[in-house]
């Protein structure tokens, strides 16, 4: 009998923590990923845009320094 309830203590205890087994942990992952999603579409969206001219008169100012 006591082997009974020991069984079914530890059946009990190994149940609950697989229950318990998603946390803070995984939704902070998924966070994570959902941020580097974002930073990778703005950095693609940097890229593709295009550069703008330099102005030449700030060149031709100081042309005698």
């Amino acid at each position: 009998m006591n082997t009974l309830k020991t069984l079914f203590a530890i059946a009990a205890l190994s149940l609950s923590s697989l229950a318990m087994a998603e946390g803070g942990g995984d939704r902070t992952f998924a966070r994570m990923q959902s941020a580097e999603a974002v930073s990778t579409q703005v950095a693609q969206q940097q890229k593709s845009a295009t550069p703008m001219a330099e102005s030449k008169t700030k060149k031709a100012e100081h042309a005698k320094c």
